[in-house]
């Protein structure tokens, strides 16, 4: 393989059976900013050229990211740079597809819109039972074999939010070259992710890491988490600490963080260029600091937006995001405050449990449900 990766300041992981060093920090651009719910160009494209400046030449996008212009934005703020100085990846939905011949057309739009002619980390995008019945369905297997021999896409995986008996299933599905997991310090138990990337230990597949502080959940804490944080370290920033704590798990070999400004994506590439793997102790304050977070209520919602649109108008991000709030404020006067700050027709109330929403969540939601329980807690005091 003839990858040539910027090295730069940027630290690198070796992906032995490919031969090739990716960096350990990857640009995810699902939450890219934003004006006028459009991509803000400009100064997204600050964020590209200091990622490449500094190394971070690992672009992660998909089909369905900032409704398809995600695509259309790297392809623009890449032109600049030589094709092999950097790793683009993209992602297969084969929930769009009704017919096999719907992955190319989908393979050779993504092609267009990244203006390249290859990916280097090609995806079938958010596996889970449904999506992976359809894939067999639809042989989306064998097109990533194709895609890889014809070298269109150098390299083949898949992102995952399904069950572990899935994981063990589709692993042995073909000769994996990297899986993309939901990884950090507190799904490690609470969602058994230490189970599902063991499987990927055992066998030797590259493990990609997404929501590593859970779409920001774990960069505002409790007043009370943070102390624990505090107490230990004062000087140091939540979001370090989930960090650190991936970069101490020897299979992890990129992980992606989402940037929506330059100042915050300049100060994750600062952490991952200083942080040492985690000590003894600070692996007991991120264990307190879990049963802290663990005696508050909140939904696992990232915030990927996959749920929408609803039939109903909820605005299901939104509302998830508001209650969950309470984490990071003592009192539900101030969630309530946040809730009310959505539309009226917008909020929980209109959710009419059509559960079309539920089987396009990646966390296994039972959305209705939830919503059900924001409605009835959040005005219950």
């Amino acid at each position: 393989m003839s990858w040539k990766g910027l090295m730069n300041d940027m630290k690198h992981n070796l992906l032995e059976k490919l031969g090739v060093s990716i960096p350990q920090l990857g640009l995810g651009c699902m939450r890219l900013p934003t004006d006028n719910d459009t991509i803000d160009y400009a100064h997204a494209q600050k964020i590209v050229d200091y990622a490449m400046k500094n190394g971070v030449n690992y672009f992660d996008t998909a089909y369905m990211y900032h409704n398809g212009e995600s695509q259309y934005f790297l392809g623009k703020a890449l032109a600049k740079y030589p094709r092999a100085s950097y790793f683009l990846t993209n992602k297969l939905p084969i929930w769009y597809c009704k017919e096999p011949s719907d992955m190319e057309k989908i393979f050779q739009d993504q092609l267009q819109r990244c203006r390249t002619s290859y990916f280097d980390f090609y995806f079938m995008h958010s596996m889970n039972d449904e999506h992976w019945k359809m894939a067999k369905e639809l042989g989306l297997v064998e097109f990533m074999k194709q895609k890889k021999n014809e070298g269109s896409a150098k390299a083949i995986g898949f992102s995952f939010h399904g069950t572990l008996p899935l994981l063990e299933e589709m692993v042995e599905a073909a000769d994996w070259d990297f899986v993309q997991l939901q990884l950090n310090y507190l799904d490690w138990d609470n969602q058994n992710a230490k189970a599902f990337y063991e499987v990927l230990e055992k066998k030797g597949i590259p493990c990609f890491v997404m929501e590593p502080v859970r779409g920001g959940y774990l960069a505002t804490l409790t007043p009370s988490t943070q102390k624990v944080f505090q107490k230990a370290a004062p000087e140091r920033s939540m979001v370090s600490w989930a960090y650190q704590w991936l970069l101490s798990k020897p299979n992890v070999k990129v992980v992606l963080t989402g940037a929506s400004s330059l100042e915050q994506f300049v100060e994750n590439v600062s952490l991952f260029n200083t942080l040492s793997p985690l000590s003894e102790k600070e692996a007991v304050v991120i264990d307190n600091a879990i049963r802290e977070l663990n005696a508050i209520p909140t939904v696992p919602c990232t915030g990927c937006r996959y749920c929408m649109e609803c039939p109903a108008g909820v605005d299901i991000p939104a509302v998830f995001a508001a209650y969950n709030y309470r984490a990071s404020h003592h009192t539900m006067a101030q969630v309530r405050k946040k809730y009310e700050e959505i539309p009226a027709g917008n909020r929980a109330d209109a959710c009419v449990s059509c559960r079309v929403c539920c089987d396009k969540c990646p966390q296994s939601i039972d959305i209705p449900a939830q919503l059900a329980r924001v409605k009835e807690e959040i005005y219950a005091e």
